[in-house]
């Protein structure tokens, strides 16, 4: 409702409509207000005048005076009447609401009638203050305008509606609360306005003045007043004439000027202007919801700049922190390195110190026990002892032999750290830009720009394997532009739109981290200091249904012992250590399974999925990033950030087969021991990117063998073997079917 305020508003006071009338041109002006804005014409020109002279103007035909109106592009207001070039003009005024309007050329008489009663200065116009289109009065003057009852209708139930009705309808800038009400003027008024506007004075006088709140009641409760004809006075509207689109009264067609015109019942067109104003109101509404989406469309903008720009610094943020966090973490190994052989050093050299320790003691006991025995002056109870104390003598001196007193360990610590790879990567880390072609270019320009020749792909080298693409392209052979470097594009996977996975001067690029069993759309665009290219035939790249993969020497603990192609681990630690597959998953259902090929010591292997940093020297599942299954020959538990949850009885013997799998779709996680689900469903709402993980020590010992390939091994070497390449159970996809 307070939308439409506006239009309840007269353009020339800025106030609700008083008694309002219907301009020809459909708008709308307070009475009082119309007759403050007329204008009188010179005689000569009066409409009487030009009857005389044959002007051609009959019966005040609107269209005709339109067009003699004048517009004023200036000062964008308006004249008065186009006709009167000597006529003498007024200065404009503006409304309390912006629009240019014409004051009185004198102040009008003191007067007790109302203003449609009131006379008229004879040869007065009337332009309107909204359309600026003009039109001389007849006799009538301003009774020959209807008057609007249903904008009167309309602005009552608003004010109504509203308690700001309540407030003073005269003032100027912020209405002040109404004190009283003029039931003959039908106008609230604050104390300064009823005794700037409304003194208690002369005809004034006998006005009665009511409380707001009583007025607001008698005036809702006033009978409405009937619309009656303007040439008519006496006369209802009955009909309505269609050539002239308006109501008319009875005598209108008896007598009047629309006699001879078609003419309708009023009830009829009542209802027909009714659903033909419904309808236009229909298109109009559409076009009001599509400019609130669209400004909902730009404020969404507005965010997602904002949002964009401190994603983008947060996104740096991380990537650096990250480099730190891996340089911290590295730094941790290597001293953790440092320290090892520190122990080690210590332990060997504390060791020999010992042993060293014990001999001597020993030796000298038997030096001092043998100056003694050379003491003694008995011949014959000396030569019983003699021989064998001889012989401990030399056997003592022999364990004292060559390299028992040289040290077993150095002091120097054999390591050296290569930095400057590093740190040269370090200086180089940039923001990757190129320039982009101009958009506006005539052909011309267009046939001077050198920009370099569409590259070519080449398919016969081009290939997928796993989640990998490796793509291959040339320049075409007669090519003469040189290209800086080039720019290599995928799609999402899914036929979304395109992404840059690489920028550079190299012409072969493998791409890793895409989803199983998708379809890759790839295109390449060359680029030089002119622009760029224009984009290759896109290439079309399918990628492996199931995953193929070994274990990853390079992020694994320095405990891990690789053979068998990486396909074989061992660790020569008692304590955990981590290691992880090569390939990651971030998209659809993957299942892999590992075979328990020796267990020593009933120790506790985790089995499960982690992020690329999770930590490697402790039981998978003791960070958040790491989510597990650890169990022993009785039992076992679901491990994340050193959370245990859901022991289930029964555990793993030599010959077990841990199955586990990783629905990224349904975004669970779930663990199978010989075929038999272990517990309930692990893990739920997991997204992001995973790794096949293990955790060992030196009891267990673990494998990556490929689904076609047998694994032997002898009675002293057990391993656990891990299967890849494998579908995803039936009994689990008639399950999640079912779902």
């Amino acid at each position: 409702m307070e939308e439409m305020e506006e239009e309840l508003k007269c353009p020339v006071c800025g106030s609700f409509y008083r008694e309002p009338i219907i301009l020809p041109c459909s708008h709308n002006l307070c009475q009082a207000c119309a007759r403050n804005i007329l204008v009188q014409t010179p005689e000569s020109e009066s409409p009487q005048s030009r009857r005389a002279s044959g002007s051609g103007v009959s019966d005040y035909d609107y269209l005709d005076l339109d067009k003699m109106s004048l517009y004023s592009e200036a000062d964008s207001g308006y004249g008065s009447y186009g006709g009167f070039a000597s006529a003498p003009t007024t200065p404009c005024q503006k409304s309390p609401n912006g629009v240019r309007v014409f004051p009185p050329a004198m102040p009008p008489p003191a007067t007790h009638l109302s203003p449609a009663l009131a006379p008229v200065p004879r040869n007065s116009c009337i332009t309107c203050p909204q359309c600026h289109r003009s039109l001389i009065l007849d006799d009538r003057g301003l009774r020959g305008f209807p008057k609007n009852r249903v904008l009167e209708g309309v602005i009552d139930r608003y004010q109504q509606s509203k308690a700001a009705a309540l407030k003073c309808q005269l003032c100027e800038k912020a209405p002040k609360e109404a004190t009283v009400m003029c039931e003959q003027c039908d106008v609230f008024y604050c104390d300064p306005c009823r005794l700037r506007c409304h003194p208690p004075r002369g005809p004034l006088a006998k006005h009665r003045l009511v409380p707001p709140a009583q007025g607001r009641v008698s005036r809702r409760l006033s009978p409405r007043k009937v619309s009656t004809c303007t040439d008519h006075e006496l006369e209802n509207h009955s009909m309505y004439c269609v050539q002239c689109k308006m109501p008319v009264c009875y005598q209108c067609l008896e007598e009047g000027k629309h006699s001879s015109h078609e003419v309708k019942a009023l009830g009829a067109m009542w209802k027909l202007h009714k659903s033909q104003l419904s309808q236009a109101l229909n298109g109009l509404s559409d076009r009001a919801k599509e400019a609130k989406e669209f400004l909902v469309q730009l404020r969404t903008m507005v965010q997602q700049i904002q949002e964009n720009s401190v994603e983008f610094e947060a996104c740096l943020v991380a990537q650096c922190d990250a480099l730190i966090d891996a340089l911290n973490r590295r730094k941790a190994q290597l001293l953790a390195r440092v320290n090892k052989e520190h122990e080690h050093k210590l332990k060997v050299v504390r060791d020999q110190i010992s042993h060293c320790t014990v001999k001597l003691r020993q030796t000298t006991g038997l030096m001092e026990y043998c100056l003694e025995v050379i003491k003694e002056n008995d011949p014959s109870g000396f030569l019983q002892i003699s021989d064998a104390l001889i012989r401990r003598v030399h056997l003592t001196e022999d364990q004292w032999g060559k390299g028992t007193l040289t040290p077993r360990m150095t002091t120097d610590f054999d390591l050296s750290l290569d930095n400057s790879p590093l740190l040269q990567s370090i200086h180089q880390l940039d923001f990757v830009q190129m320039k982009v072609q101009p958009r506006n270019c005539d052909a011309l320009h267009f046939q001077n720009t050198k920009v370099p020749a569409t590259p070519i792909l080449q398919l016969e080298e081009c290939c997928t394997h796993n989640n990998s693409a490796t793509l291959s392209w040339k320049q075409p052979p007669l090519s003469t532009v040189p290209a800086e470097g080039y720019i290599l594009e995928l799609d999402d996977g899914n036929g979304g739109q395109f992404r840059e996975v690489y920028v550079g001067k190299e012409t072969m690029c493998t791409v890793d981290g895409l989803h199983f069993n998708s379809t890759y759309n790839a295109r390449i665009k060359a680029f030089n200091k002119t622009g760029v290219s224009q984009y290759s035939k896109t290439l079309v790249l399918q990628t492996s249904e199931v995953a193929w993969f070994a274990f990853d020497p390079g992020s694994a603990h320095s405990d891990i012992i690789f053979s068998n192609d990486n396909l074989t681990v061992t660790c020569s630690s008692y304590d955990d250590r981590v290691v992880l597959g090569k390939t990651g998953f971030s998209k659809g259902v993957h299942y892999w399974e590992l075979t328990v090929d020796r267990y020593d010591n009933h120790p506790d292997p985790a089995f499960g999925v982690a992020r690329i940093d999770v930590m490697k020297d402790v039981m998978l599942g003791k960070d958040d990033k790491a989510w597990a299954m650890y169990v022993d020959n009785n039992r076992s538990w679901f491990m994340h950030n050193n959370s245990h949850t859901n022991r289930t009885e029964g555990g793993i013997t030599k010959g077990a087969t841990i199955g586990v799998l990783l629905d990224l779709n349904r975004k669970t996680l779930t663990f199978f021991i010989n075929d038999e689900q272990q517990g309930p469903i692990a893990f739920e709402n997991v997204e992001g990117m995973f790794f096949p993980a293990v955790s060992l020590n030196r009891n267990v010992q673990v494998s990556t063998v490929p689904s076609n390939v047998e694994v032997t091994s002898e009675a002293a070497c057990a391993q656990v073997t891990l299967h890849t390449g494998l579908p995803v159970p039936d009994f689990y996809s008639s399950r999640a079917s079912i779902a």
